[in-house]
């Protein structure tokens, strides 16, 4: 284990003057600062080498371990590891070496200007990132607060709130909080028309029409919300299948045969930073993949044109697989193969032939075999009567 070298710092709008003493004193004794424009702003007493973040940032790691043995500081905004990139410097080098400082982050200052219990919010970060990853969190009565940069970014939150049916939320946006030049705007999504600061902090409280979608992250979406073209895993038995793949805070899907990515969007719903891969042969059902995950936040799903198991080669292991159609041996094996241990595996089948298929992976290799059976109530002429769904049959296994 290293002795600590590296120090990184969050630094606020006060500047120099937020920092404790002991920060403080590290920040002026540097030999080298690494930061953004606005960093070296708020730092520009100091005399000291100065180097900005590179584009891509990830140039950036050789620089930083190429700084050992000098007095090196990063200055981040706020709290350097909560969204920020403290966390993925530590990644990169043993957290030993390095002595993190923190400010109060613009979470919490937020909170503070708004009243709002930290503990009773949702916190997220469009700040770099697909701006619709913030759908899957609309919910009557949530808050939530939001980084984000760009000076459109309010606006197009305010479009997404008011196409589902929350028009009538309460919007502020926090600048340059702690500062001298600090702002604030209010006001409802369905009428938003403010210009603010392109880096700024938001704060949303959720208002539900009458009409409004209901989107929870508990699996089970109905089957309207998905654009497709009849070929999909249906509600009922959707949920069933997320029960079974058991989604998990950055834990990886595979859908193979991702058809229009209902499966594949609900697993990266129902949990923080769960990742999907879609495979899928047809372009057209890729397209409506896609456009199911922008629509319901989920909009890092990853769409792979091709078949398995040629379509599986070089794929980061899965921590969950799921097989909706066209499983085979050689499919089965390429997967359970690739699936990372205390893996989930799932496959449906509606058919007699792929039901076979199932039946001889299940009596070769064990697991749950279930017959899921599902009818919903339909009008038959003046009056109500229930119509099946065709039956599924579910294998589900753990690699252990």
């Amino acid at each position: 284990m290293s002795a600590p070298w590296l120090h990184i710092v969050g630094i606020g709008e006060d500047g120099m003057d937020g920092l404790t003493p002991a920060t403080r004193a590290v920040v002026e004794a540097a030999e080298v600062i690494v930061g953004g424009d606005r960093h070296h702003t708020l730092s520009q007493t100091v005399t000291a080498e100065r180097i900005a973040w590179p584009s891509p940032f990830d140039a950036m790691i050789d620089t930083i371990r190429s700084l050992k043995g000098r007095r090196a500081v990063i200055l981040v905004t706020g709290d350097p590891l909560w969204f920020s990139v403290g966390a993925r410097i530590g990644r990169a080098i043993d957290p030993s070496e390095i002595v993190y400082h923190p400010q109060l982050s613009a979470f919490q200052l937020a909170a503070a200007r708004m009243g709002w219990s930290l503990a009773d919010v949702e916190t997220l970060t469009v700040h770099g990132r697909p701006v619709e990853q913030m759908i899957a969190f609309i919910q009557p009565h949530a808050r939530l607060l939001i980084l984000t940069t760009g000076e459109d970014t309010p606006a197009r939150i305010a479009a997404f709130l008011t196409e589902r049916g929350f028009g009538q939320s309460r919007m502020t946006v926090l600048a340059a909080m702690g500062g001298a030049e600090e702002q604030r705007f209010d006001g409802i999504a369905e009428t938003w028309s403010h210009a603010v600061p392109a880096f700024n902090t938001m704060a949303v409280e959720c208002i539900a029409a009458p009409d409004a979608a209901l989107l929870p992250r508990v699996p089970g979406l109905a089957d309207e919300l998905f654009r497709h073209d009849g070929t999909m895993t249906k509600q009922e038995v959707r949920a069933a299948t997320l029960a079974k793949l058991m989604p998990m805070r950055g834990a990886l899907l595979w859908d193979i045969g991702t058809g229009c990515g209902s499966v594949a969007v609900e697993w990266m719903r129902a949990a923080r930073y769960a990742r999907a891969i879609g495979i899928e042969p047809r372009a057209d059902r890729r397209e409506m993949a896609a456009a199911n995950a922008l629509a319901l936040g989920a909009p890092r799903l990853e769409l792979i044109g091709g078949e398995a198991p040629d379509a599986l080669d070089g794929l980061a292991p899965p921590d969950a697989i799921f097989i909706g159609g066209g499983l085979t041996g050689d499919v089965f094996s390429a997967a359970w193969a690739a699936l990372k241990p205390l893996g989930r595996l799932v496959a449906n089948a509606v058919t007699l032939e792929s039901e076979a298929e199932l039946l001889a992976l299940h009596r070769a290799h064990g697991g749950q075999l279930v017959k899921l059976s599902v009818q919903r109530a339909e009008p038959v002429g003046g009056l109500t009567g229930w119509r099946p769904l065709m039956p599924v049959t579910q294998w589900s296994l753990v690699k252990r």
